[in-house]
Parts: structure tokens; C-alpha cells; sequence
């Protein structure tokens, strides 16, 4: 495994301020600085965190259960958690082969947690940039089959991507490379429910010293689809798509969207 470089403490870090959020230890006093600036005016991004995760729960259960897919590629993956993507995958089909793909050396560090999968199935890591797809498809080839369907998830990564065409491009490319099949599923940041609330805590989070952070219209997330057939119920606030029999009716929207689609 590549040696990942120094980790630099002193300025906050996206996944790290993610992982304080969601009650991790992988994170350090800058992080949970710039957090708690975040939660004074956004106290519900603890709860978006929390129905992040949820999500990626019920999306990749219902690709392996209902969609056939046995592959994943895990592009954005942050910090390791409860419930990652080959733990859920693997729980419904334990042959399932999962990658994933960072550029966050503190990822790297904690990776080896990401590699314990199934003995029927498999994990790998690559120390990666989502700018760089062509990268990411080469050394995905070595653990996953990319002549047979694979769903690429985009979770909280593309936001970091500011320009549409930019992330077209990049979308493009993955999923050109991929059979008729293969999905795509996004999760993104919109302003859409609290309006200025969400933009102030963007504000302060590109003011933590992270990487910039753009937020996104459903419409403008709707686009980045464009070319593949949506899945019901289309893009909507995390908390609406599919919700557990339990959450119907009590489901709430919130500023973090999602969508999933497939390649016809």
C-alpha cells in the first residue's frame, strides 16, 4: 500500500470535521473547532451527517438486493465508519467486490480498516483524485470486473467540484467506461430547504482551511444524470429516498440530496 503523506493537523479537513460530526475519533482539535462554528449555525448538520450514512445503507442494499450489482466503486469514501459501503454490500451478497478511492492521506492511514471484508468476496484501496478518472479506472481493474455492471457512488465528493462541466466530464468518463447496467448514485449539498442557514455554513467551512465547497440546485444535481435513466424516486432530499417502512410520513427533508440512476 502506498506510504500516505504527513497529515497536517493544524488546519480542519473535511472528512475529519465529517467524522467529528458523526462521533468518530479520527479527528483533531481544528476539526472539532471548525465543526462546532458549523453546527452554532446549522445545528442540523449533525442529522444530515447521520441520513448521509443512512442512505448509502438503504442505496447500496437495494443495488445488491434489487439492482443485481456486485460491484462497487466508492469514490469520496472519508474516513471508516459504521456501515461502509462493503460491510452493507457484502452483508446482502457476500461475494460483492468492492473500491474505494480518496485523496485524504488521513484515509489512507486508517484504509487497512476499509480492506476486512468477506473471504468470498473482496476490498482494495486507491489513494486517488476524482479529477483523475482515468487513474481511478485503472487501478479499480485490478479488484473489479469493469466489463460486467458496477455502481459508482459519488457520496459528498462532487461538491468539491465546483464547475458543472467539470464534474460532467468526470461523470462521463466513469461511467463511459462502464457496461449498460452500471449506476451512478450522488449524494450533494443544496440550500434548497434552509436557504441562508446552509450558505452560512458553507461559508464557515471554506473558512476552516478545507477544500472548497459548492453547493448545488436539485435541478443543477439533476443535471449531472443527465444521459442515464433515473431510479424512483428520483433526486430527492436524503431522508425521502426510500425511507425504512418505520420513517414513512416521519421523514423530514433536509439540505443534503440524492439521487441514483442507471446506464441504459
Amino acid at each position: 500500500m502506498t506510504t500516505p503523506p504527513p497529515v497536517d493537523t493544524s488546519q480542519a479537513h473535511s472528512a475529519r470535521i465529517w467524522n467529528y460530526w458523526l462521533g468518530g475519533k479520527d479527528n483533531y482539535p481544528a476539526d472539532r473547532e471548525a465543526g462546532d462554528r458549523i453546527v452554532a449555525v446549522l445545528p442540523e448538520i449533525v442529522d444530515i451527517a447521520v441520513a448521509t450514512r443512512a442512505v448509502l445503507v438503504r442505496m447500496v442494499t437495494h443495488l445488491v438486493r434489487e439492482a443485481g450489482i456486485d460491484q462497487f466503486l466508492d469514490i469520496g469514501t472519508g474516513l471508516p465508519t459504521a456501515n461502509n459501503t462493503h460491510e452493507v454490500a457484502q452483508a446482502a451478497n457476500p461475494a460483492a467486490r468492492v473500491v474505494y478511492v480518496d485523496n485524504d492521506p488521513l484515509v489512507l492511514t486508517h484504509a487497512r480498516a476499509l480492506l476486512v471484508g468477506t473471504p468470498e468476496g473482496a476490498t482494495d484501496y486507491i489513494h486517488a483524485d476524482l479529477r483523475d478518472p482515468a487513474v481511478i479506472l485503472e487501478r479499480a481493474a485490478r479488484t473489479l470486473d469493469l466489463g460486467r455492471p458496477v455502481a459508482i457512488t459519488l457520496f459528498g465528493v462532487l461538491p468539491f467540484v465546483g464547475e458543472d462541466a467539470e464534474a460532467r466530464r468526470i461523470i462521463d468518463h466513469l461511467m463511459g467506461a462502464l457496461p449498460p447496467g452500471s449506476h451512478l448514485a450522488i449524494v450533494h449539498s443544496t440550500s434548497a430547504v434552509t436557504g441562508e442557514a446552509m450558505e452560512e455554513a458553507v461559508d464557515r467551512w471554506n473558512q476552516a482551511g478545507s477544500a472548497v465547497y459548492h453547493l448545488r440546485t436539485p435541478e443543477r444535481i439533476r443535471g449531472l444524470f443527465a444521459g442515464l435513466e433515473p431510479v424512483e424516486p428520483g433526486v430527492v432530499s436524503c431522508p425521502l429516498w426510500r425511507p425504512d417502512p418505520v420513517e414513512v410520513g416521519r421523514a423530514r427533508e433536509m439540505d443534503e440530496f440524492c439521487g441514483l440512476a442507471r446506464k441504459p
